[in-house]
């Protein structure tokens, strides 16, 4: 039974066409052990079964809100127009997206944590991710730190703690003061949205799996996963972030070899001979730092690859039948790997 006396906490489902998801996403939600939530399916005007889904889960428990919209928006306008109905007297905000899922404990450790430091704005957590757990490396003692701290050891190791929207909770007034809450012209706008609010609030993790990000082909992270926009984001981040959070040298030093590692992903794409939707995404990624593909680089940056493939020939034997398979129109099968969210 809800509990007056907690903190609310506003959790908001935006969903289109899910129908395959949404249900065990929703009941992710109901299953929480913390009580004391509304929750806001909003529906971007779906075609599919997940309006009569969402519907029989409304009339079963009152603290859910169904909301339509009244025309199809993009996924990010959705999103802000979704967060301007959280309640007013909520303390607390998250996003559960609709292919995802969250387990049992996730509201109350989360909130747990961000009641006993005040000073918090975004609170996150190990995830699921596909077969994977991420993120890896940072310390077990490690729980609160300053927003600064967890915004360099993004920078400088590597080390995304931030997740997708479904991994953080974040507190409702700094949700309401944001309008729009993510920024609408974004690349990567949950990764901006954190960032600006760590500029001002300290951050804390919840050593434990609380949430499930999907990454079958068809749902949010699937469909750019093959793009590898992890990847991107770091190099647009410690292009545009780093030097607000790196002495001059740190910035040359992180900066150039990120620099090297992506050109030489981009020689190995060339080498695959990537589809058009890969380098479009690259290509608009780009354009944020005012930076653009450089293709006369391929062939040089290619040679690493060569060298690499030809000094393990079975590595370069797998991505021959591989390759054979495209060739063929077979689909080859996908190795999953952990994700570094």
């Amino acid at each position: 039974m809800s509990n007056p006396e907690q903190p609310l906490v506003s959790v908001v489902t935006p969903f289109f066409n899910t129908e395959a998801y949404l249900a065990e996403c929703i009941e992710s939600v109901l299953a929480q052990t913390y009580r004391h939530f509304e929750y806001i399916l909003a529906n971007n005007c779906s075609t599919d079964r997940s309006v009569e889904i969402a519907e029989q889960y409304a009339a079963r428990d009152p603290r859910i809100r169904l909301i339509h919209n009244e025309r199809f928006l993009p996924q990010l306008p959705n999103y802000n127009q979704a967060l301007r109905r959280i309640s007013p007297n909520s303390r607390y905000f998250k996003m559960v997206q609709a292919d995802d899922a969250i387990f049992p404990r996730c509201l109350e450790e989360m909130v747990a944590v961000a009641e006993a430091n005040p000073s918090v704005g975004v609170v996150s957590s190990y995830r699921k991710v596909g077969e994977g757990i991420g993120p890896l490396g940072l310390p077990r003692t490690k729980t609160v730190m300053s927003g600064r701290e967890a915004v360099r050891l993004n920078l400088t190791e590597d080390l995304y703690l931030f997740g997708t929207q479904t991994a953080v909770l974040v507190r409702s007034d700094i949700v309401r003061a944001r309008q729009p809450f993510y920024a609408e012209e974004s690349f990567f706008a949950d990764v901006d949205v954190v960032y600006d609010i760590l500029a001002e609030h300290d951050f804390a993790f919840v050593h434990q799996v609380l949430s499930f990000t999907r990454v079958e082909q068809d749902s949010i992270v699937g469909r750019v996963r093959s793009y590898n926009p992890l990847i991107l984001e770091r190099l647009l981040r410690l292009k545009s972030s780093g030097p607000a959070y790196l002495s001059p040298e740190e910035q040359d030093k992180y900066l150039g070899e990120h620099r090297r590692i992506y050109r030489r992903f981009l020689a190995e794409a060339w080498l695959r001979r990537r589809e058009p939707g890969f380098w479009e995404f690259h290509r608009k990624g780009l354009s944020r730092i005012g930076e653009e593909i450089d293709r006369s680089r391929f062939p040089i940056d290619a040679v690493p690859v060569v060298l690499h493939h030809a000094l393990r020939p079975q590595t370069a034997a797998r991505w021959l039948v591989r390759r054979a398979r495209r060739l063929l129109g077979r689909r080859p099968n996908v190795e999953r790997s952990q994700v570094r969210r």
